[in-house]
């Protein structure tokens, strides 16, 4: 059976229409829906945005320093993700921080991908970008070991329709830099999707040699299913997916779930993952295993990837909870009828 992400809509909007199984339905160390925090920030990054919110900008540049003097990239990059959204509907602890020290190289990464975000929400990102491509040499000049501005370089390139001889030459600075450092693999994959400038062929590739030269605890680990599920959002594709395909795709999922088991259940570093790798086992109808990466997600939602699949993420994991475990128990109620244990009834 080849299932799609058409199928997962189509469990969630089961799931929906009815009341959802309560945490005692066969897994009872799931956390309730309403323990469930959607894109929860660690113990690190919580003062610093808690800071921002009253203005204060100082937890937020001692944060993002002391990831900088430690080469801490993959800390760096998902902290900086986390202060440039709350910087997009408040921004005046960054006002602050640029008027107290206009060249600080933390702040001038800050300023440079807030303005890349902004940027890509509009519908004329691609004029937009081009005008913010100085914010982002500024930052990149400003501590030239650090990849993450060669990452916002690279999603800068994507927008801007950047041909694929400038794109290579910025991969090669970014991975100059830090050889696995995954925000720069998630947008050279991006580049090379099918949506953009390559095909799912070739994000496979990439992703797949990306896995293989990476550590076992990297997060480039999970590359190969970020392509899987870029393939199972692309109905057309799916629907002339070849048994090749299909196998690269559960592979992905295998390779994803073995990077998932070497951290310990309810880890918020791995969240996001994890979350992707629920949803690519739910579409390909994976069901235990997804029931399995739910547990390990314990309470951290993501809004990737469920935010794309139904416009409200935190609904859209909890939908896709109620209908893997449903079908879990129901699974489990036909295994242990008679007729199914070896045993048949007089």
């Amino acid at each position: 059976m080849v299932c799609t992400m058409a199928f997962l809509r189509a469990l969630l909007t089961t799931a929906r229409s009815r009341h959802a199984p309560g945490p005692t339905a066969g897994h009872t160390d799931l956390p309730a829906d309403d323990a469930v925090m959607l894109d929860a920030p660690d113990d690190r990054l919580s003062p610093a945005l808690v800071a921002a919110a009253l203005g204060d900008f100082e937890p937020a540049a001692k944060l993002l320093a002391t990831t900088r003097d430690a080469g801490d990239w993959e800390f760096r990059d998902r902290t900086l993700a986390r202060l440039v959204t709350f910087a997009r509907s408040r921004d005046d602890w960054l006002t602050g921080w640029l008027a107290s020290a206009p060249r600080d190289p933390d702040a001038l990464l800050v300023k440079a991908s807030l303005a890349v975000r902004r940027a890509w929400d509009s519908p004329a990102h691609a004029e937009l970008l081009r005008e913010v491509g100085p914010l982002i040499t500024a930052a990149a000049d400003a501590e030239p070991r650090d990849p993450v501005p060669w990452r916002l370089a690279l999603d800068h390139a994507r927008g801007t329709h950047a041909p694929h001889t400038v794109f290579e030459s910025l991969w090669e600075q970014a991975v100059r830099r830090a050889p696995h450092h995954y925000g720069s693999h998630v947008s050279a994959l991006r580049y090379l999707s099918a949506e953009w400038y390559g095909s799912h062929r070739e994000c496979f590739d990439f992703a797949e040699r990306a896995a293989e030269d990476a550590a076992g605890d990297s997060l480039v680990q999970a590359l190969p299913v970020r392509a899987a599920y870029a393939l199972l959002r692309d109905e057309k594709a799916t629907a002339r997916a070849t048994s090749v395909q299909q196998d690269r795709v559960d592979a992905a999922a295998d390779l994803a779930i073995g990077f998932s088991a070497r951290f310990p259940v309810a880890d918020p570093w791995p969240a996001e993952v994890r979350n992707l790798l629920a949803c690519v086992l739910v579409a390909r109808g994976r069901t235990d295993e997804a029931m399995e990466e739910f547990r390990r997600i314990g309470p951290y939602a993501t809004s990737f990837p469920w935010a794309g699949m139904t416009g409200e993420a935190l609904g859209g994991f909890l939908a896709a909870r109620a209908a893997v475990r449903a079908r879990a128990a129901s699974a489990a109620a036909v295994r242990g009828r008679p007729e199914h244990s070896g045993r048949r009834a007089h």
